[in-house]
């Protein structure tokens, strides 16, 4: 509270002639928050291993199922998973941090009628500028990956890898001329012959299994190493863009949970939702990128970070919980700050990487009807539940 001026009497304040200071003083006292502390250590210690339990379970669902042969997952399940996520994640930037962001450090709140932080947008700013430096990291990623392997491209099926039930087989790489592929190539033609309705696609694309030696030491060469490296380059530099956002956000829920007050209770199984719906679109994500045979451990290692994330916060907030106050000045500059970025990158990812990438700009985007209602069906239903959280979180 060291933004409230020194001799103010909340118990006595004169509203027919409030001045700039006075009104500062009167936002900021109501915005402190009471004892946020309650005898409910079970159930806060249950919601520890509860969200670490769904969080990891819905991130690893997709991953695992990319990379485990006795699995066999329909196309429309992993498509449901992939763009429900991404609706999510839109959501996530809109209504669960540049809205907090707006409510910590904007223009109306405490810190926003502060000197040094009134007069300036700085939740916009911020997100803004986040936002614009993802898109020199990831046009500099790009650049980078081109000017060491070259234009061209290569055509690598992900959803061909989730669906197919004979995993053991080889497939060919056929050259495409589009770096669009290293973003959603998993939107993949072979699909139509196996989908009932489907438009077929066009031959020269067409991905043919290998079954001679002479294409099996082929397939093995160094270029297709090296399309494989390429991919990964192009699309691990998007993803870890991604999960740092997503990661920030999960850890300050966290901490706000393990010192919530009497709305512990309401916000418990929210946050559990929040945070599966969450989990399901990184892992959509994640099983989409093609990582060489020395970074097999990476995909699960990002799973385990996103599902302890916010275990290790709620177990922060609990030791901090009769001293850390989310009201405060300080709690509330670092938290809108965080969220502000965090939402400038999410922003980017959903809208850029997310969608344009897979609906506007993908040249093999499916032509198949019912398969393009479906996805745009779970996008929204995606953006439509996690707006709906907000009300509670």
């Amino acid at each position: 509270m060291a933004a409230i001026t020194e001799g103010f009497d909340p118990r006595n304040v004169n509203l027919t002639d409030v001045s700039d200071d006075l009104y500062r003083d009167i936002i900021c006292f109501l915005s402190a928050s009471t004892d946020g502390s309650d005898s409910r250590l079970t159930l806060r210690i249950s919601a520890l291993f509860v969200i670490l339990c769904s969080s990891t379970v819905t991130t690893l669902f997709p991953v695992v199922a990319t990379r485990v042969h006795i699995f066999h997952i329909p196309l429309y399940v992993y498509l449901f998973a992939r763009y429900f996520g991404a609706g999510v994640i839109i959501a996530t930037a809109f209504i669960h941090l540049l809205d907090p962001a707006y409510e910590a450090i904007g223009p109306a709140s405490c810190v926003g009628l502060s000197p040094g932080w009134s007069g300036y947008p700085w939740p916009a700013g911020i997100a803004m500028t986040s936002a614009m430096l993802i898109f020199l990291l990831d046009f500099g990623a790009e650049w980078f990956v081109e000017k060491k392997f070259g234009l061209e491209h290569q055509h690598l099926s992900v959803e061909a890898t989730v669906t197919d039930g004979h995993r053991g087989r080889k497939f060919s790489i056929q050259s495409h001329h589009s770096h669009q592929f290293l973003h959603s190539a998993d939107q993949d033609e072979r699909l139509c012959d196996e989908t009932p309705g489907a438009e077929k696609p066009n031959p020269i694309h067409r991905i043919e299994p290998i079954d001679t030696p002479k294409d099996v030491e082929v397939l093995q060469s160094d270029a297709v190493i090296r399309e494989t490296e390429r991919a990964f380059g192009q699309r691990i530099s998007a993803f870890m863009i991604l999960e740092f956002g997503v990661i920030v956000h999960s850890i300050i829920i966290g901490l706000n949970l393990g010192v919530a007050g009497d709305e512990f209770s309401t916000l418990y199984p929210v946050i559990v939702f929040h945070q599966a719906f969450e989990g399901l679109g990184i892992g959509a994500r994640l099983s989409a990128i093609p990582f060489p045979e020395r970074f097999t451990w990476m995909p699960w290692a990002f799973c385990a970070a996103y599902g302890l994330a916010t275990p290790l916060a709620l177990t922060a907030g609990l030791f901090l919980s009769n001293t850390y106050d989310p009201a405060s000045f300080t709690a509330s500059v670092v938290s809108g700050i965080l969220d502000s970025i965090s939402a400038g990158i999410l922003l980017y990812t959903g809208f850029v990487e997310l969608l344009a990438r897979d609906f506007l700009f993908n040249p093999d985007r499916t032509r198949d009807r019912v398969r393009l209602s479906f996805m745009l069906g779970s996008l929204f239903l995606g953006i439509i539940l996690m707006a709906l959280l907000g009300k509670w979180v």
